[in-house]
């Protein structure tokens, strides 16, 4: 049942770092986009909170959380490859919570989107500043993990 795994293994690892790609790139973006939203957008200008909210929503719904499956999808194809993942060495595990760690960042960021589409986002530019790290040490862990297999 595998064996189509293997044959189509170049395929799904392509597939697979193309959609990690375009989750990445939404969450490096979208807490940048609230750190421009929550510092300056005050006094409530219609114009700029529309712009912001549109930005947001569709950043989100159209291209991180379809790449988010699609990295899920594909990663999943590869773990269950044969002869892909040593599961007695550390790199794999290490991926695996860093891909959840990802992933619960990701749902964060989508509280946050509905945070500020109701009006009631309370963190400062700052906070999304510092939370901004948080997927470029995640990144680094599963870059890490996976290159040098520790």
């Amino acid at each position: 049942m595998t064996d189509w795994l293997a044959s189509l293994y170049p395929w799904i690892k392509a597939l697979h770092v193309v959609s990690v790609m375009s989750w990445m790139a939404g969450l490096f973006y979208l807490p940048r986009l609230y750190v421009y939203h929550a510092e300056r957008v005050q006094g409530g200008l219609a114009a700029a909170e529309d712009l912001f909210r549109t930005m947001e929503r569709r950043l989100l719904r159209a291209i991180m959380n379809p790449a988010m499956v699609a990295t899920w999808v594909f990663g999943l194809l590869l773990v269950l490859t044969p002869g892909i993942v040593d599961w007695s060495a550390a790199w794999p595990w290490v991926k695996g919570a860093s891909v959840l760690a990802m992933t619960w960042f990701h749902m964060w960021l989508a509280a946050r989107r509905k945070d500020f589409a109701a009006g009631r986002n309370l963190r400062s530019g700052r906070s999304y500043r510092l939370m901004n790290e948080v997927p470029t040490l995640l990144m680094l862990l599963i870059v890490f993990a996976v290159i040098v297999k520790f």
